[in-house]
């Protein structure tokens, strides 16, 4: 446990930092509103997360740790996850480039709504991973592992990428850039493909999975996919 620990806050402290580097280093200042207020929003949310999940679901926590297109199993999905990955850099690099040559003026009530929505990504990756322990970063089936149908899983399929979709979306404008939003959009169709092809995945190798596709209708947006 102990372990763990350390390999949890040693590995979430390197990834601060880089974290602010692509917010702050393409700024070029300190001065950035935006984007102290994003990364408090980003890490208070992840570090309340990470110190329940410690306490309460250990082994959910080293499953979520092995994460990136190196530790995906499928050739497919490294391919996927190393586009998001690029991806999510530059949604955050952007808006440090935008502030800095005044490419967009969003306007203060919107950064601070968008901050909002940002949180409440966060919530729901919080019931989505109190609700479902097997919610790895990778997809993988493991031995015994059930079908979860119950809480948000019965309202969409993929709640964790509902969530996404959310954060996905705000970022750019609690970042106050508009053009962030461009690199957003163009990472919606990469979302949808890791979706979609670990949907097909589940439905092959986890029992009971089918059956439950065809009991929660929707994918990502209740009412609507």
């Amino acid at each position: 446990m102990n372990t763990l620990n350390r390999r949890a806050w040693s590995r979430s402290a390197v990834s601060l930092v880089a974290f602010l580097a692509l917010l702050f280093v393409p700024a070029g200042t300190l001065h950035f509103w935006q984007g102290w207020l994003y990364a408090f929003v980003f890490a208070a949310s992840t570090t309340a997360i990470s110190i329940y999940l410690l306490k309460h679901d250990p082994k959910l926590v080293e499953r979520r740790m092995k994460v990136g297109p190196a530790a995906e199993q499928r050739p497919v999905q490294k391919i996927i996850m190393a586009i998001t990955l690029v991806g999510f850099i530059l949604l955050i690099v952007v808006p440090g480039f935008d502030f800095r040559w005044h490419w967009s003026a969003v306007p203060t009530w919107l950064v601070l709504a968008a901050d909002a929505l940002l949180a409440l990504s966060f919530v729901i990756f919080f019931i989505v991973l109190r609700q479902n322990s097997y919610a790895a970063s990778t997809i993988r089936v493991e031995a015994d592992q059930p079908v979860v149908s119950t809480g948000l899983y019965a309202i969409v399929r993929h709640p964790l990428y509902s969530g996404a979709l959310l954060l996905l979306l705000a970022t750019p404008l609690a970042l106050g850039s508009y053009w962030g939003g461009l690199v957003a959009f163009a990472l919606i169709p990469v979302l949808l493909w890791r979706l979609l092809d670990e949907e097909r995945f589940l439905k092959q190798n986890l029992p009971g999975y089918a059956e439950y596709c065809h009991a929660t209708r929707f994918r990502l947006i209740p009412l609507i996919w």
